[in-house]
């Protein structure tokens, strides 16, 4: 394709060529009677129920080209432009120059890595235009970043035998691909079934403390939590609000030189209301 394409034309060819590539049938001579807003939600879902496999080098640029054009048009959001909850409410809680809240889509953040709550299987949302953070996250990434889920989901099988699944609060890392942020870190939270447990509690902070703890190893400075294990996962709100700021406080605590900012990304109002009432 040229590189001087619209982002229509990129549009309309990567729906083409992954109708192509599903094992569904389509008829593909139909879509010129889409809105683009149509199309997008039709690319966005051929994606997301497409196991990872190989795709043709042509359609993968193409795919990066309109995924990249997407970010900016969406509003790009560096790290260094939000301001720390010292900044914005004067507060004087412990590393209060390092911590900061923003509310809003995840994707659009421009930090070393963002972290992405996951399910033990690791290869993100199969359900076409699902809400969770997890499928925005692999939509705006592009299909490169389930396939190298599967990459290293397949070598942790080979070593622990094919019924492996990943464990509660151990994370995997991963590229961002068309993503602003450079990496992924991806973690199972804890399942809340019937009862908040203790256990339950501290495999939350686990989960905190571990993906800081890869950040450390893999020299990330930034990084954007979501409210992991609050959605299909039910773990309360508030109460996982209130661990969340505790266990990265007690982290800091320790190795606050190896971090330039940590921010806790919400997307609801009640969540932005719980975090701003902590600091």
């Amino acid at each position: 394709m040229d590189k001087n394409r619209t982002q229509r034309q990129r549009l309309d060819y990567l729906v083409e060529r992954f109708m192509e590539d599903s094992h569904e049938r389509f008829q593909t001579n139909s879509l010129d009677r889409y809105t683009e807003e149509q199309e997008q939600r039709v690319l966005r879902s051929l994606m997301n129920v497409r196991m990872p496999r190989k795709m043709d080098s042509q359609v993968l640029e193409v795919q990066d080209e309109y995924l990249s054009q997407l970010a900016k048009e969406k509003g790009v959001v560096s790290w260094e432009d939000i301001p720390t909850v010292g900044e914005q409410f004067g507060s004087g809680a412990s590393h209060s120059e390092k911590i900061a809240i923003w509310q809003g889509d995840i994707t659009r953040l421009e930090v070393d890595a963002i972290v992405n709550a996951a399910n033990s299987q690791m290869l993100g949302c199969f359900i076409p235009m699902h809400a969770c953070i997890d499928n925005c996250i692999h939509s705006f990434a592009g299909i490169q970043l389930r396939m190298e889920c599967d990459q290293k989901m397949k070598r942790l099988r080979e070593r622990y035998g094919s019924g492996y699944e990943q464990p509660t609060s151990v994370p995997m890392l991963t590229k961002g691909y068309n993503l602003p942020a450079k990496h992924v870190i991806h973690v199972v939270g804890p399942i809340v079934h019937s009862v908040l447990t203790e256990e339950l509690e501290a495999q939350l902070a686990d989960c905190y403390r571990n993906v800081l703890d890869m950040c450390a190893a893999n020299q990330i400075r930034s990084v954007a939590f979501c409210c992991i294990s609050t959605g299909v996962f039910h773990f309360p709100n508030e109460r996982a609000a209130k661990i969340a700021v505790q266990t990265v406080g007690e982290w800091l605590d320790e190795k606050e030189t190896l971090m330039d900012k940590v921010i806790f990304n919400v997307f609801k109002d009640e969540d932005r209301g719980y975090y701003e009432r902590l600091f």
